[in-house]
């Protein structure tokens, strides 16, 4: 849709607007949380599965949620003061989608900061991600169409919600599951989220576009208090489950869209690709890291060692360059997916991009065996 040059620039205020009041919130949010988490003895203690050797408080996520919505409502009501009603007409043409997502986002809220406070069993939470999933696919947000993926394009609504329901809880998981280095999940869910901002921006899905930066503030603060906070002087914080499904829902709910714009649009010439390009290497380290427990006959859902940033550490790599490299590789794969769409077809990309991963773990693992041989000798 072509725009007035005065919409786009109001829009792109409206956004710079929201990242700042999302920066300027968590900055007052996050100490208060690491405060009450002090006197209140709320940490995530160290044990032998755990790279931090000090309690850290675990509730960083709670902030996530709040500020985000303050900054996303705020902005909307200050367009609505100046009659402004662009936003609305936006979120009016899916209502659906907005009132089942907020739901969906409170469930995982809640269970995020159950586990977080008192510990949730696995089988609990699946349970919270599935209905949160069906939620979004009863809302019409679905995978719909599969841009010719396998051979497949649109598809019957029960098979794509069905599809959409698996991808959700496992989406939601991966962003958990790579919650293991200071800086790896929040630096991931930075990228992403600024992706999807700029894209939704050029799309003029201006209200999605809001939600992507207005998260995007709140985890960049968040990433300051986790990467460069010190523990000893009380201002380390993880973001826990709450931070981590909270951040899946967001990033599940972006996607999804995405992957309903269609074909046709020049600025997405493959929309299932783009949709998840920087989702690629928390979702690849999974699926590798259940293929391999289920290997050693061991269950899927239960924690080990065997992720791609304890691998590169076990390298004689620090924890800070272990998370830089796994950021810019993502950046770099999520940039070569978006410039290669309109080039190769989707299941060439996706080939690609599944053995340009695997042949990288190859090489870390052929590293990381020749070091433990030496250290033998």
């Amino acid at each position: 849709m072509n725009y007035s040059a005065d919409l786009i620039q109001s829009m792109a205020y409206d956004m710079a607007i929201a990242f700042l009041i999302s920066v300027f919130f968590a900055g007052i949010i996050i100490p208060q949380i690491l405060l009450i988490a002090f006197r209140k003895n709320l940490f995530d203690v160290p044990d032998e599965r755990k790279i931090h050797t000090s309690a850290v408080p675990r509730l960083g996520g709670i902030a996530f949620k709040l500020v985000t919505l303050f900054s996303v409502f705020f902005v909307l009501g200050i367009n609505l003061l100046g009659s402004n009603k662009f936003f609305m007409e936006q979120i009016s043409a899916d209502a659906l989608q907005f009132c089942f997502g907020f739901c969906a986002l409170m469930l995982i809220y809640i269970v995020g900061i159950a586990d977080d406070l008192i510990g949730v069993r696995y089988k609990a939470k699946f349970v919270v991600q599935a209905l949160s999933a069906l939620l979004i696919v009863a809302s019409g947000l679905y995978i719909n169409n599969f841009h010719g993926l396998f051979g497949l394009y649109e598809v019957n609504p029960y098979f794509g919600g069905f599809v959409t329901v698996v991808a959700i809880v496992f989406i939601t998981n991966a962003i958990n599951l790579i919650d293991g280095v200071d800086g790896l999940a929040s630096g991931l869910c930075i990228v992403a989220f600024a992706y999807y901002g700029v894209i939704f921006f050029c799309l003029g899905l201006f209200i999605y576009a809001l939600i992507a930066f207005s998260v995007l503030g709140t985890v960049i603060q968040f990433y300051y208090y986790n990467v460069f906070g010190k523990a000893e002087k009380q201002k380390k914080i993880f973001m826990g489950d709450t931070g981590s499904l909270t951040l899946g829902i967001f990033l599940c709910f972006l996607s999804l869209k995405l992957n309903q714009v269609p074909d046709t649009n020049a600025f997405v010439p493959n929309a299932f690709v783009m949709a998840f390009a920087p989702l690629i290497v928390p979702c690849f380290d999974v699926i590798r890291v259940y293929i391999h427990r289920l290997r050693k006959h061991r269950s899927p859902f239960l924690p080990d060692k065997n992720h791609i940033h304890h691998k590169i550490m076990r390298c004689g790599i620090s924890q800070r360059t272990t998370m830089v490299s796994i950021i810019l590789f993502a950046i770099f794969i999520a940039l070569a997916n978006f410039e290669l769409a309109n080039l190769l077809n989707i299941n060439v990309l996706v080939a690609g991009d599944l053995v340009f991963y695997y042949i990288g773990h190859g090489i870390l693992n052929k590293i990381l065996a020749k070091k433990e041989n030496w250290e033998k000798k």
